[in-house]
């Protein structure tokens, strides 16, 4: 698909990414032109109203708003059937777990720990810089009242303490289709969209113990996500326009207010990401390959620079399989698995961003969470970034998930459109410098003798290996 999608770019004359970002400037570039004659004006072209914008520039907003939500509601439609399908098509490509052998253990293990640092880090800085407090309190009022139906019922909600114990068992649902339901609109009476998510993963698990019979479903499953590909594809073919008239309506209504705001949030995760990139993966070359930080960067920096520029994990994987081999210099049988794998299952850039999001969002509207709703986050960002397609703006149906999940109205996920292109550009660079680390870390721990063995009889990469 990233293939494809860039040869339809090739074909238009412009790349997608640079239609995204006019877009978004003449929305910004219109939008504070508009608060700015609107703030100067008032009553000389047209009365104030409860709104506190001129009645032009209200109707104006009006028409505008409905670009942008149709926008979102071409992603909205999909994230049940894509969280499903991808994270129970995740564990089937992972193997039975009876059989994954050592190197798959060592892989899901070092996934999980970035993972869950990169989610932590992102937590922990948002809760410490407060980036979304800068917004004052009739502005953020405003923003409930454009984002949010029936926005005081769903803030109340999110504001009531739940105990950790109860949130682990609601983690196994008794109905998992009256889980998906309210899984969008927050109106599940257990945790919703984390429920759909274990429970994909049982159907994965389940599958992977009777591949045989239940290769039918598979291929539903194969199926149900290629749809959801097409819809999200077709989305972002929309998102020059959607994303424009969204961030036109923010800054016609708040101005240079909402943009300090945003510039606070893209410090925070801009430092996020910088952490987990520099500090974390630094460390675990270090204790875990015995590599200098120094020369792994230097070694993956082509891997990172096509990260970047393609804001694609599956695009990039090429390249980093190239730099596996003729940089760092490791086995064919260690690195193609552990990349492979790595392009859809390790997206710990995404999920520290997607934490990033949940709780900037959560404090611009005015939510405050409890420690529970907070494990809450961890849990389905870390899951998430397994389920996050590794294509450009694959994760914002996923935020939009966690962001219900804990009573944040969906759509506020508008207010980081005008910003998300160019963090989506970083976190990848994550995502595949984490995948390049884990492959390092990985060869390292494997016997010589049988990595010596299983090149020079180019054994292809097994997950039933002997343990």
């Amino acid at each position: 698909m990233p293939n494809e999608q860039r040869r339809n770019e090739t074909e238009s004359g412009m790349p997608l990414h640079t239609k995204i970002f006019i877009g978004l400037l003449v929305g910004i570039v219109s939008g504070l032109a508009a608060n700015a004659l609107g703030s100067t004006q008032k009553g000389a072209i047209g009365d104030v109203n409860a709104n506190g914008l001129t009645d032009w520039l209200d109707t104006v907003i009006y028409w505008a708003e409905p670009v942008g939500k149709i926008f979102l509601r071409l992603m909205f439609m999909v994230v049940v059937p894509m969280v499903f399908s991808a994270l129970a098509l995740a564990v089937v490509e992972i193997g039975d777990l009876r059989k994954l052998g050592r190197m798959g253990l060592k892989t899901l293990g070092f996934t999980a720990i970035l993972s869950s640092c990169a989610v932590l880090i992102g937590i922990g800085l948002v809760d410490f810089m407060q980036p979304g407090r800068s917004l004052g309190d009739e502005q953020r009022q405003n923003l409930l009242d454009k984002y949010a139906t029936g926005a005081t019922d769903k803030v109340n909600k999110a504001k009531e303490a739940k105990p950790v114990r109860d949130t682990i068992v609601d983690l196994f649902p008794e109905n998992p289709l009256q889980e998906m339901v309210g899984a969008v609109d927050g109106s599940s009476k257990g945790n919703g969209m984390l429920a759909v998510m274990v429970f994909a993963l049982v159907c994965g698990m389940a599958i992977t113990t009777n591949p045989t019979e239940t290769r039918t479903f598979v291929g539903w499953l194969e199926g149900l996500y290629a749809i959801s590909m097409s819809v999200i594809e077709f989305a972002m073919k929309l998102a020059p326009y959607g994303a424009g008239c969204l961030v036109f309506a923010l800054a016609a209504q708040l101005g240079f207010d909402i943009l300090k705001t945003l510039f606070w949030f893209v410090i925070t995760a801009l430092l996020g990401l910088s952490l987990q990139l520099f500090l974390v993966y630094s460390i675990v070359v270090m204790v875990f390959a015995r590599m200098s930080p120094w020369k792994f960067f230097s070694n993956v920096s082509e891997a990172m620079m096509v990260a970047f520029g393609t804001s694609s994990s599956s695009a990039t994987l090429p390249t980093a399989m190239k730099v596996a081999s003729d940089e760092l210099k490791l086995p064919s049988r260690v690195s193609n698995f552990v990349l492979t794998v790595g392009a859809t299952g390790n997206q710990n850039g995404t999920a520290l961003y997607e934490g990033v999001v949940v709780l900037f969002l959560a404090q611009v509207m005015g939510v405050d969470l409890t420690a529970s709703q907070q494990f809450t986050v961890v849990l389905m960002a870390i899951l998430a970034g397994v389920g996050t397609a590794g294509v450009p703006g694959g994760s914002l149906p996923l935020i939009v998930v966690v962001m219900q999940s804990v009573g944040v109205p969906g759509a506020a996920i508008g207010i980081i459109m005008g910003v998300d292109r160019i963090l989506d550009m970083c976190r990848t660079v994550v995502n595949v410098t984490g995948d390049l680390a884990i492959a390092v870390c990985v060869a390292k721990s494997e016997p010589v003798d049988i990595l010596i063995a299983a090149e020079s009889s180019n054994d292809p990469v097994s997950l039933s290996e002997s343990t």
